[in-house]
């Protein structure tokens, strides 16, 4: 039985992945200066943070329609079984919406085999669960399988991010003013993390960007280990030069299976701003 993946627009998902695989991925919708977008179609990453740098305004985003994800369906052949990766239903409608999407399609294909997997996640940490899910295909598991597989991933999974300023974190409503405002003033990095039921919390305080991003590093080790089994991916927002600075520096002290790169697109960009890395691995 053939497996097509589909993600959303939350999902920052290298070249590499893209390159090789038919994934199908439902865009969130991005608003900038009372214009709406569809993240990764009408609104590449580049043109996203010029527009953010021009707007004093912060940008809204909101997830795709059950209708969306109901078209993204029937479009695929009913043969194919489907699996969905979506962003954590703690911080986006995007999971309740592909659920509903697939409702609507089972009331004209009763038959269609359609699995929908929190992630729990944003960003690279659903990137890491798509690459997993891409190898688990070639490897032949079933369908059942590889959604076992997937859900077990999510519990184990580490997704954490510095970013170089917290407004747009702030704003967006993921951070509590009184922490972003009081950490701000004092050139405070906070070191977060998607918790275990979805949700984004500070794990640490380190006074200074440089010093937050070795502490970022050193906690991979205190996280995970078998790094020879594993693949880890670093992402940034409009900061190609720190993302790679910090590749290299993980290269160093870790020996990951793969180690990618992406670019936080519009939808994560909004809340990270610029300058900002996340990194997620098993």
């Amino acid at each position: 039985m053939a497996i097509r993946l589909i993600t959303d627009g939350g999902a920052d998902l290298p070249e590499s992945i893209l390159a090789n695989r038919n994934i199908t991925i439902i865009p969130l919708n991005v608003m900038i200066n009372d214009i709406t977008y569809k993240s990764g179609v009408e609104l590449t990453s580049e043109k996203f943070y010029r527009l953010m740098k021009e707007n004093e305004t912060l940008p809204k985003t909101s997830s795709p329609s059950p209708n969306d994800f109901y078209e993204a369906y029937k479009n695929i052949d009913e043969n194919e079984d489907v699996i969905v990766i979506a962003l954590s239903s703690a911080l986006s409608s995007t999971f309740e919406s592909a659920t509903i999407g697939r409702g609507m399609l089972l009331e004209e294909q009763p038959n269609r085999n359609i699995s929908i997997v929190d992630a729990k996640t944003a960003s690279v940490g659903q990137a890491v669960l798509v690459h997993k899910a891409c190898k688990l295909i070639d490897e032949g598991l079933a369908t059942a399988d590889i959604v076992s597989k997937l859900n077990e991933t999510v519990s184990t999974l580490n997704t954490k991010f510095v970013l170089d300023t917290l407004e747009n974190v702030i704003k967006g409503g993921r951070l509590d003013k009184v922490r972003g405002a009081v950490a701000s003033v004092l050139n405070i990095k906070l070191l977060m993390e998607a918790t275990e039921d979805g949700k984004v919390d500070v794990v640490e305080k380190v006074r200074g960007t440089k010093k937050a991003l070795k502490r970022l590093i050193e906690q991979i080790g205190e996280c995970t280990s078998n790094f020879e089994e594993k693949t880890l991916i670093v992402a940034h927002s409009n900061c190609a030069d720190r993302a790679a600075d910090v590749m290299q520096k993980i290269k160093e002290q870790y020996p990951f299976k793969e180690l990618l790169l992406a670019e936080l697109g519009p939808v994560i960009g909004t809340y990270a701003g610029e300058g900002g890395i996340v990194i997620a691995y098993e």
